[in-house]
């Protein structure tokens, strides 16, 4: 049996993935923000930004939902975005300078060792991060040392697979293609804090007050299978890993069963997939 990675590991290995696919997440970046903004405004609203404050966005990728904290604070508050990839981050500084927000800065970074002093932050957002780290209990525990007292964070991580369709149906296309070793429930992945009660308990262990936690139930929509075929390429690292194994004549094989799965959600002309979204928020105590 093989030996476990270790955490730095892991972390080096999804900081090449994440910078390997930035590219695809540009080229897909408006389709982002025409289907899922309202993630980013759950998530500002969780977090309870007005104008003035200091924000630390975590897992930044392109900018969500850094830009629109941003936008958010105004340019009397600031916003410092991290993530592990340099590429992802250079995507949103140039997204920043579009929407002229000189007010937020992103930097790389590990976000289970927070190179900020206790208590500075006014508040704390996450979209689709916490999962994939080595060490969440850690994570918990810095976002909580650099809150400022009464500050609150507020997250967004994937809930359970069989919610979310279009996320899994390439994986079990692949399976039936190869033969995949069974995943390590506590080993980082998408799926790693669907459980309900997870993360809100890592809240509640690194102290944090106030808990509230949603199934939050949405869609998708995609304009072809196809579509939906070409973005998952460009964008899923995962997915992408896992491809990377595979003969031609296996790619092909595929991509017919992952087209097909997804033609299963047609309505009215599009592909329409169901996604389900864990939304957690806590407070620092007084």
């Amino acid at each position: 049996m093989a030996p476990q990675p270790t955490a730095q590991q892991v972390i080096e290995g999804q900081r090449q993935d994440w910078n390997r696919v930035a590219g695809g997440w540009e080229k897909w970046d408006r389709y982002f923000d025409e289907q899922m903004a309202f993630l980013n405004h759950r998530l500002v609203a969780d977090a309870r930004l007005h104008t003035g404050m200091k924000v630390l966005d975590l897992g930044s990728g392109t900018g969500y939902p850094a830009l629109l904290g941003a936008q958010t604070v105004g340019p009397n508050g600031s916003v410092i975005g991290m993530d592990l990839a340099e590429q992802m981050l250079e995507v949103a500084r140039r997204k920043a300078n579009r929407l002229g927000l000189n007010h937020i800065t992103f930097q790389a970074g590990d976000v289970t060792a927070l190179p900020f002093e206790a208590n500075v932050f006014d508040a704390a957002t996450s979209r689709f991060c916490l999962m994939f780290l080595p060490e969440i209990p850690k994570a918990a525990d810095e976002i909580a040392r650099v809150l400022k007292p009464g500050a609150w964070v507020a997250t967004a991580v994937w809930s359970a697979p069989e919610k979310n369709p279009s996320i899994g149906l390439s994986m079990a296309a692949i399976k039936q293609v190869i033969e995949l070793p069974p995943p390590d429930p506590a080993a980082p992945g998408i799926f790693r804090l669907a459980k309900s009660g997870e993360l809100a308990g890592l809240f509640q262990q690194a102290g944090l007050i106030d808990v509230t936690e949603q199934e939050f139930l949405a869609e998708w929509s995609y304009a072809s299978a196809d579509e939906y075929y070409t973005s998952l390429m460009e964008i899923a690292a995962p997915v992408q890993n896992l491809m990377a194994k595979l003969t031609d004549a296996q790619k092909q094989d595929v991509k017919q069963r992952i087209t097909q799965a997804a033609s299963n959600y047609r309505r009215g002309g599009r592909i329409v997939f169901p996604m389900a979204v864990r939304m957690v928020a806590a407070r620092k105590p007084l």
